[in-house]
C-alpha cells in the first residue's frame, strides 16, 4: 500500500525537526528560488531575483525574507509579493510570489478647454513605461487642480481612472477627467450673524484668502474645499475659546455673477456666550488651595473657554512638576451648571515627590553622548523638575541635529527616585545648496555652500558628532567675489564658551567708482553668555586690504590708500537682546555696544579705535502692525603714532541698511571728484511702521535721518539728512525679497531723486 501524501510530508517535517534537534536547528539551505506571477509578469524574474539578498546555497533566513520583501515593494513595481519555502531535497525551495503593477503605456486628458492638455501632460511629469502608482497618480491630480486654480478656476474638479489597454501583457491607460466650471477666483469672504466678532477678525483665522495683487505668490483667490472645512473648524475653535460654546456655522454659500468672481459667505450663529460659575478644587495635600487658585487664569464670573481650561491645567502642572512631582494627575471638567454656566472641577492627584537617580541617553548613533547632556538643565540629585526636562527637549530640539527627541522618566528600585531617559533620533544635518541673488549693489551674484551643523573636526572620516558649526562658502558675482571658511566650537573646553575662526577673501567692485578693494586674512572670535539676554564677545582679525585698480584722476586721499595694508585688530561687544524672533521681530529690544582697536602692540601698518553703539526698540500693536524705532552712533579715530584713519575703516551712509533715499555710502564727507571718502562720526536713525498686507506679506512706511561727519567725536547736527518712503517685504518661495523707495527730504547738498533699493535672494 503506497503512503498517504499527507504521511509522507508529516514524516518529512518530523525528520527535520529530528534533524534541527541534533544539529543545534541549523537553517535550512536554499537549494531553488522560483518566481511565480499572478496575472501578466511585467517585471521580469532577474529583475526580481536581482532586489533579494536570498541566493541558492546559502541558508534560508526569515530575516532575510522580510528584508527582501521590503526591497521588492521600493521598486514600486510590485502590488503584491508572498516569499515562502518548500522542502526540497536536503534543503528548500523558495517561491517568490508576486503580482506586478500594470505599466501605463497611454495618459489621456479629457474635458481641458481653456488650457492646452499638452501643457497639462507636462505640468504632471507623468511618464510613459512606468508602473502605476495611485500616489504618483493622485499628486499629477492635484497639479491639475492647483495649475486651473491659479488660472482662477474655483470650480474645478479633476478625476482619474486606470483603463487596460491588454489584460495578459499588463498594460493600462491613465484617463484624467476634467470638470473645469466657470472661471472666476474667491474675489471676498463674507460673514452673516457675526454679531461679536468683526469680519477682519474672523478672516484672520482662515487660510482660504480673497484674490490679491500677488495671488501668483501666495496663492489667494483659490478655493480648496478641504482647506475651507479646515477653515471652518478654525472659525468654531475661535468662537468657543472665547465663551461661544454653542457656535454653529448654518451655511456655506457660493455665489457669483455668470463667469465672474466667487463671494463666499459664511453664516454663524454664535449663541449665548458662557461664564463660570463656580471653581472647585480637589485632591491636594501638599499645596494649598489658596495658591492653587493663585495660577489660575480663568476665575468665577469670567469667560469659560476650553483653551483657557487646558492653559490653566498646564499651568498647575508645571507649578507641581517643577517641585519634582512627577506622577501629578490633574482632570479639569466643565459641568453645566444654569442658562450659559459653567461649573469648572480640577481633581488632582500628587502623587510623591521624585529626585533625578540617573540620565540615559539612547538613539544617538552619531552624536556624542556630552553634546547632549550639555544641554541637559537636571543632574543626578536634583529634584526632579519637569519643567526644566521640558526645556531640555526643546534645548535638543533647536539644535538641529535630531528629527525627533523624547524624554519621560523612569522608575527605579529606589523608592522617590527616578531616571531620566532621553531617546533621539539622528537626522542628516549637513547640507550643500548653491543658488544665486540680485541687489541694488552687489548686483548679481551667485554662491555655493557647504554646511555642517553637528561637525566633528577629530572624527575621520566622518567628521559629524560633537556639535561644532562649519561652513564653506564661495560667491561669484558681477561686482563680488567672496569665500569664507568657518568653524566654530560652541562649548569650548567643556564650558559656556563658544569659540570660531575663519579665514576669508573678498573683492569688492561696488564700494566705489574710483578704485577696488580686496580682503583677506582670519579671525578668531570668542562668546560667552552672561545671562539669558545679555552675552560678550571678544575677537581678533588680521587681513591685508588691498586698495587697487585706483583711478589716475582719483583724489589724494584715495591715491595715499592705495596699495597693501595690513591690519591687527581686536573687536569686542556686548549685546543686550530681548526680540521674541530674530527673524520677523514683533516685540523686544536689541542694543548692541562695541569697541574695537587696531595697531599698538598687536602690529600692523594701522592704528585707529572705534566705538559703535546700536539699538532696536519694537512695539507690538493693534492689527499686527509694528513699530521699530532703530538708532546708531559711531565714532573712529587715531591712537598713539597712528596718523589717518584708513578709507575702508572710515563710516558711511546711504543705501538699503540706513538711507534708503540715498545712493549707497552718498552721505558724508566727499573728495573734489564727488567720490565718498567716509567720515569719522555718525549717527542715524530711523521709525518704521509694517503692517500685514495678506500672509507672508507685510507693507512699510518709514523716515530714516542721520549725518555722517568728517571729524572724530564730532556729533553736530551741521550736515543731517532725512528721507522718507514706502517698502514692501515678501516671504517668497524662491526667498525673501524687499523693496524700498527712500525720498529725500533733507538733502545736504545731494541733487538727485527718489531711491529704490531691492534686495532678492535664492536658492534651487
Amino acid at each position: 500500500m503506497r503512503p498517504q501524501p499527507f504521511v509522507i510530508s508529516l514524516a518529512f517535517i518530523c525528520a527535520l525537526l529530528g534533524a534541527g534537534s541534533v544539529q543545534a536547528q541549523a537553517p535550512p539551505i536554499v537549494r531553488s528560488i522560483d518566481v511565480e506571477y499572478t496575472g501578466p509578469g511585467t517585471v521580469s524574474k532577474e529583475r526580481i531575483l536581482a532586489q533579494m539578498r536570498t541566493r541558492v546555497g546559502q541558508p534560508y533566513s526569515d530575516q532575510v525574507v522580510e528584508q527582501d520583501i521590503e526591497a521588492l515593494y521600493k521598486t514600486g513595481a510590485i502590488l503584491n509579493v508572498r516569499i515562502f519555502a518548500r522542502p526540497e531535497g536536503d534543503g528548500v525551495k523558495v517561491i517568490v510570489a508576486v503580482q506586478t503593477r500594470s505599466v501605463v503605456r497611454e495618459i489621456e486628458i479629457e474635458g481641458a478647454q481653456r488650457i492646452k492638455a499638452k501643457t497639462i501632460r507636462k505640468d504632471i511629469q507623468l511618464k510613459i513605461n512606468q508602473p502605476v502608482n495611485e500616489e504618483e497618480l493622485e499628486k499629477a491630480r492635484q497639479k491639475i487642480i492647483e495649475r486651473y486654480q491659479a488660472k482662477g478656476f474655483t470650480d474645478i474638479d479633476v478625476k482619474y481612472r486606470v483603463e487596460a489597454i491588454d489584460e495578459k501583457r499588463g498594460t493600462s491607460r491613465v484617463v484624467y477627467t476634467i470638470n473645469e466650471g466657470v472661471k472666476g477666483a474667491v474675489s471676498r469672504i463674507h460673514f452673516e450673524g457675526n454679531e461679536h466678532f468683526g469680519e477682519r477678525v474672523l478672516r484672520k483665522q482662515m487660510k482660504t484668502k480673497g484674490k490679491t495683487l500677488i495671488s501668483f505668490f501666495d496663492k489667494s483667490g483659490r478655493l480648496d474645499e478641504t482647506q475651507l472645512q479646515q477653515d471652518l473648524d478654525s472659525i468654531r475653535e475661535w468662537y468657543q475659546n472665547h465663551g461661544y460654546i454653542d457656535v454653529e456655522i448654518k451655511d456655506v454659500r457660493r455665489t457669483r455673477a455668470e463667469k465672474g468672481p466667487m463671494i463666499i459667505t459664511i453664516v454663524i450663529a454664535e449663541g449665548p456666550q458662557y461664564h463660570v460659575n463656580k471653581i472647585l478644587i480637589s485632591g491636594e495635600k501638599v499645596a494649598m488651595e489658596q495658591n492653587i487658585r493663585a495660577l489660575l487664569k480663568m476665575k468665577e464670573s469670567s469667560v469659560y473657554s476650553p483653551k483657557a481650561l487646558h492653559d490653566d491645567a498646564k499651568a498647575l502642572a508645571d507649578a507641581y512638576g517643577s517641585g519634582g512631582y512627577v506622577d501629578l494627575v490633574i482632570l479639569p471638567e466643565g459641568t453645566p451648571a444654569g442658562p450659559a454656566r459653567v461649573d469648572v472641577h480640577y481633581k488632582i492627584e500628587e502623587g510623591d515627590r521624585s529626585f533625578l537617580q540617573r540620565i540615559n541617553i539612547a538613539g544617538n548613533t552619531r552624536t556624542k553622548d556630552k553634546v547632549i547632556r550639555r544641554e541637559v538643565l537636571v543632574a543626578p540629585g536634583d529634584v526632579f523638575n519637569t519643567v526644566r526636562v521640558d526645556t531640555t527637549k526643546k534645548r535638543l530640539e533647536n539644535l538641529g541635529y535630531f528629527s525627533k527627541v523624547e524624554t519621560y522618566p523612569e522608575d527605579t528600585d529606589i523608592a522617590g527616585r527616578k531616571d531620566l531617559t532621553i531617546v533621539v533620533q539622528e537626522k542628516r544635518t549637513g547640507s550643500f545648496s548653491f543658488g544665486g541673488g540680485f541687489s541694488t549693489i552687489d548686483k548679481l551674484v551667485g554662491f555655493a555652500e557647504l554646511t555642517q551643523g553637528n561637525f566633528d573636526i577629530t572624527n575621520w572620516p566622518g567628521l559629524t558628532g560633537a556639535g561644532q558649526k562649519f561652513r564653506l562658502r564661495v560667491q561669484y558675482g558681477t561686482e563680488r567675489k567672496d569665500f569664507i571658511l568657518a568653524l566654530t566650537e560652541p562649548y569650548f573646553l567643556d564650558r559656556r564658551l563658544s569659540l570660531g575662526g575663519q579665514l576669508f577673501f573678498s573683492e569688492a567692485n561696488y564700494l566705489s567708482t574710483e578704485y577696488d578693494q580686496r580682503n583677506y586674512g582670519f579671525s578668531i572670535e570668542a562668546r560667552k553668555p552672561i545671562n539669558a539676554y545679555i552675552y560678550a564677545t571678544l575677537g581678533y582679525r588680521l587681513q591685508d586690504v588691498d586698495i587697487f585698480n585706483v583711478s589716475s584722476g582719483a583724489s589724494d586721499v584715495i591715491q595715499q590708500a592705495a596699495g597693501s595694508t595690513l591690519e591687527s585688530e581686536i573687536l569686542t561687544s556686548l549685546v543686550y537682546d530681548r526680540r521674541d524672533n530674530p527673524l520677523l521681530t514683533r516685540r523686544g529690544q536689541r542694543v548692541t555696544f562695541s569697541p574695537y582697536f587696531a595697531g599698538g602692540f598687536l602690529g600692523g601698518d594701522t592704528q585707529f579705535y572705534g566705538i559703535d553703539v546700536e539699538g532696536s526698540q519694537y512695539f507690538h500693536l493693534p492689527w499686527d502692525t509694528i513699530l521699530l524705532i532703530n538708532g546708531e552712533v559711531a565714532t573712529v579715530n587715531t591712537w598713539g603714532s597712528g596718523d589717518i584713519v584708513p578709507i575702508f575703516e572710515r563710516l558711511y551712509l546711504g543705501g538699503s541698511n540706513n538711507l534708503r533715499g540715498f545712493p549707497y555710502r552718498e552721505v558724508g564727507p566727499q573728495d573734489h571728484n564727488g567720490e565718498p571718502t567716509g567720515g569719522q562720526s555718525m549717527a542715524r536713525m530711523t521709525i518704521e511702521y509694517t503692517f500685514p498686507i495678506v500672509e507672508k506679506a507685510r507693507g512699510a512706511v518709514f523716515y530714516d535721518t542721520g549725518f555722517n561727519n568728517s571729524d572724530a567725536w564730532s556729533f553736530g547736527f551741521n550736515h543731517i539728512v532725512s528721507d522718507i518712503g514706502v517698502g514692501i517685504r515678501l516671504d517668497l518661495p524662491i526667498g525673501p525679497l524687499r523693496l524700498d523707495y527712500g525720498y529725500p527730504l533733507q538733502r545736504d547738498g545731494y541733487n538727485g531723486g527718489g531711491h529704490f533699493n531691492f534686495n532678492v535672494g535664492y536658492q534651487f
